[in-house]
């Protein structure tokens, strides 16, 4: 990274000058407005958090975990091992005075039916919860959004007037300029 050197033969990085404004920060001063900015971020997080917690009832929660668990590869290698064991079990000749379920798997078809008829509900009410979760963290991002769009504006109408006024100052000290040329050239003129 680029280092260049600024008054008091301090070292600053590039990046440590705000574009557009030409404003020095130290490195403590820019860690100290990341480590601010986290803390608000984390902060707002953590209400979401905590009031999603807060309204989530005990079978919200059950929904939550049975479709944690019912979407993850672990459900996937229980479940397929399971469903080898039942074939396995029901098919094998040393097995056939034990067999429960005999080919076409009847029983087998039952219980997936009856998986699939409860979990599928599960997880559609886990997932709703989860939409309006996001519905509301859109919403507070939005409102965040807003607030720093408006802040912009306020800078940038902010900086429009210093710029009228720096040309305003500037064709004021132009004429100055011009006059004093003009006394000076009378002067001269006098003179010779």
């Amino acid at each position: 990274m680029a280092k260049e050197k600024i008054n008091n033969n301090i070292e600053f990085d590039e990046a440590s000058i705000i574009q557009g404004f030409d404003i020095e920060l130290s490195e403590k001063n820019a860690q100290r407005i990341d480590r601010l900015v986290d803390d608000y971020e984390n902060s707002i997080l953590n209400r979401v958090d905590e009031a999603y917690s807060d309204q989530t009832t005990f079978t919200d929660r059950l929904a939550d975990r049975i479709a944690k668990f019912g979407g993850s590869w672990t459900f996937i290698g229980y479940f397929g091992a399971l469903l080898v064991a039942w074939t396995i079990w029901n098919t094998l000749p040393f097995f056939k005075p034990l067999h429960f379920d005999k080919p076409p798997f009847i029983l087998l078809n039952l219980c997936l039916s009856f998986l699939a008829a409860f979990q599928a509900p599960i997880i559609m009410m886990s997932q709703n919860r989860q939409n309006a979760r996001d519905k509301h963290e859109s919403v507070i991002d939005f409102a965040i959004n807003y607030k720093a769009e408006q802040e912009i504006d306020d800078i940038q109408n902010h900086l429009h007037r210093i710029e009228e006024s720096g040309l305003r100052n500037k064709e004021e000290f132009y004429s100055e300029l011009l006059q004093i040329k003009q006394m000076l050239a009378s002067i001269e003129s006098k003179l010779s």
